[in-house]
């Protein structure tokens, strides 16, 4: 039977922990786990509830911070120094695992030597609401190679894993070190690029297989300036990664001029829907452009955004949420909305 070490890192969320623990000790038949609770110098009662919880079954240890050390330090704490099974997982401590998931994971890590790590789909579900309703069953799995899963990543831009879904083999864990400091909010997005560069990547088809919470607290990009630090993060985890693996990488150029055109996309998309709604006030216009040409100097004007951009600052802020009808290229947008939010919903690669 596979061996798994989950890692929850908890601060201030002891309310959430029971139903966590649960989730993963009482609805994971078939593996077997371990469970260690950090607690990160929570100011409420989370670390008297991880020992309440401990003391109740001996699969759960808690390490409980004099001081806050940050969520960094405290998931690479419980990775490199604690983790010991074939497998390990970070689970943050207001999420859940589906039932099953980590059979599901160990049993293709088990039958794919070569698979670094697998992961599936997330659920999310809004704080205060119902959980939504899981599949159980998965209809099997894929391994991808994790050099084409790589690319993939910086064609796009962008990650498509939330977290709580992965699991890692440990000894990869290992060899790749934990998750780097200078990377607070892109940090997850490094690491699984990171791992794809030395292993292969396993997906869990049909079945479910986490609950991410969605609240306040982690969602630091749905403002518009936190949306421009979340671009910044990306750059730089791109690049730590052409760094990091650079003796992996020999199209290391390639990729990252991938990478940069699509940040530079992305900026210059915002910059110029800020005109279409109305919100040049409150949206970082003219950072989003000193981004784009940070990410691409001399070649970002060249970009169809840019020019899209152009057209609306001639047309003037006052005008353009009103003239959006008439322009090509905010009635196209409309459209790309959509279609994103529905392929957001059956994403998995």
């Amino acid at each position: 039977m596979s061996t798994v070490s989950v890692v929850i890192p908890c601060y201030k969320y002891g309310h959430f922990l029971a139903d966590c623990v649960k989730s993963v000790l009482d609805e994971q038949e078939g593996v077997d786990v371990r469970v260690l609770i950090i607690d990160d110098a929570s100011p409420d009662d989370s670390a008297s509830v991880a020992r309440a919880l401990a003391a109740g079954d001996p699969r759960i240890e808690v390490r409980v911070h004099e001081h806050n050390q940050g969520h960094i330090a405290t998931y690479n704490e419980g990775l490199l120094e604690w983790a010991d099974g074939d497998y390990v997982a970070l689970l943050s401590a207001d999420d859940r695992l589906v039932p099953g998931a980590l059979v599901r994971s160990a049993a293709l890590l088990d039958a794919h030597p070569e698979a670094g790590f697998a992961y599936g789909r997330p659920l999310r579900f809004r704080h205060g609401g119902p959980l939504p309703a899981a599949r159980t069953h998965g209809t099997g799995s894929v391994v991808y190679p994790g050099r084409w899963w790589l690319e993939r990543r910086f064609r796009e831009g962008t990650g498509c894993i939330t977290s709580p879904e992965v699991v890692v083999r440990t000894s990869l864990q290992r060899k790749v070190g934990g998750y780097d400091p200078q990377l607070p909010h892109a940090g997850d997005i490094e690491m699984w690029m990171r791992l794809a560069a030395h292993a292969d990547v396993g997906y869990v088809r049909g079945a479910d297989q986490a609950f991410y919470r969605v609240h306040g607290e982690n969602m630091s990009t749905t403002d518009f300036g936190g949306q421009l630090d979340d671009l910044r993060q990306r750059l730089v985890a791109f690049d730590s990664v052409l760094d990091k693996c650079a003796g992996l990488l020999p199209e290391a150029d390639r990729l990252s001029v991938a990478a940069r055109t699509r940040l530079a996309r992305y900026a210059l998309r915002r910059a110029y829907r800020a005109y279409d709604r109305g919100r040049t006030a409150v949206v970082p216009v003219d950072e989003l452009v000193e981004f784009a040409a940070q990410c691409l100097p001399g070649g970002y004007a060249s970009l169809a955004e840019y020019r899209a951009l152009g057209l609306r600052r001639r047309i003037g802020a006052r005008a353009m949420p009103y003239l959006q009808p008439l322009v090509l290229s905010a009635v196209a947008d409309r459209g790309r909305e959509w279609l994103w939010w529905q392929s957001w919903k059956r994403r998995g690669i």
